[in-house]
């Protein structure tokens, strides 16, 4: 059993399910890291442990806020092995050997395999699915969340009286900006971020139609908008949110959102010159998203764990992905 619930973490739709329709759930653990006095979690160095997957999308938008926020010393993390099936994520074994940092065994918890041992240690009747990104509490023995978009604005400023005025003046989610970026992410998210998901994991030639059209409408949306004012980020010469939460469905788009799940109206490279441009400049310029992007954990995962669409091969193309 892979969850606490009926449903089997590799029936990515529900097989009763006639719609055909992919159903992103809610994450289950919602707290947050404060700075406020009475705080179940306040900020501290070392307390707070990551669990990511290079693989995830999602996971990745934390490991690139730790960075270019300076976290690296105060919040340490471990990657998942790229493999996951039915327990779900599991942690590589001591005799395995994955690119990327700290692709490990667990460090905090030296008697678990995988990611799910960690949620059932904290809630033993747990009934939901097991995700990264995953915060811990190491003192308490808690969950924090496993919302990304929830963890990464925790990491803008709920770390700052730790952190040099270097990384204390980045400024992910500038006031100024707050109503662009959230009407961009309600879209970019709902048609983008989850429509590749939507679009691949569809059961049914018409939950298909519905959602990867969409997708490709939005993409056209963006490109349109970084035509018009990319210099050269979404929102103008310094990164935002908005950059952050595009860029990891964009990376993974052309290496298998194309092929994998059947995304393949455009490609990016030669579909979408302005978010191709966008995308080359944060891989290759800046190091918070092109250290942390990790192409084989990408590929091997989809192709490997994904077995509803494909179960023996992982592609071994595109060539020169950026």
């Amino acid at each position: 059993m892979s969850t606490g619930s009926e449903q089997k973490i590799t029936n990515w739709v529900d097989p009763k399910d006639k719609s055909g329709e992919f159903k992103r759930g809610q994450s289950a653990f919602r707290n947050f890291i404060s700075r406020k006095p009475s705080a179940e979690f306040p900020p501290e160095k070392g307390r707070y442990h990551l669990y990511v997957s290079y693989a995830c999308p999602w996971a990745h938008r934390t490991l690139i806020v730790r960075k270019l926020k300076g976290l690296e010393d105060i919040i340490p993390y471990t990657s998942v092995h790229w493999h996951m099936l039915e327990k779900g994520w599991r942690f590589v074994t001591p005799d395995e050997k994955l690119p990327g940092k700290n692709v490990t065994p667990d460090p905090v918890h030296k008697d678990v395999s995988h990611l799910r041992d960690i949620y059932f240690q904290v809630d033993p009747e747990y009934k939901g699915r097991f995700t990264v990104p995953t915060l811990y509490d190491v003192k308490q023995g808690k969950i924090v969340s496993n919302e990304s978009s929830e963890i990464i604005r925790m990491f803008y400023t709920e770390f700052d009286e730790l952190l040099p005025e270097k990384y204390k003046s980045v400024d992910l989610y500038p006031e100024n900006l707050r109503t662009q970026i959230e009407e961009t992410n309600a879209w970019t998210y709902e048609n983008i971020n989850n429509g590749v998901y939507k679009s691949g994991f569809a059961t049914t030639q018409e939950a298909y139609e519905r959602n990867v059209y969409p997708l490709f409408a939005h993409l056209d949306k963006a490109e349109a908008h970084l035509e018009a004012n990319a210099s050269p980020f979404y929102f103008g010469d310094k990164i935002t949110e908005a950059d952050v939460r595009l860029y990891t469905t964009i990376v993974r788009f052309d290496p298998v959102y194309v092929q994998h799940f059947k995304c393949n109206i455009r490609d990016i490279r030669s579909g979408y010159p302005h978010l191709h441009k966008w995308l080359r400049k944060l891989y290759w310029d800046e190091e918070a998203f092109g250290s942390t992007t990790q192409f084989e954990h990408i590929k091997r995962h989809y192709t490997r764990s994904h077995r509803q669409i494909n179960p023996f091969v992982c592609v071994v193309g595109p060539f020169g992905l950026l």
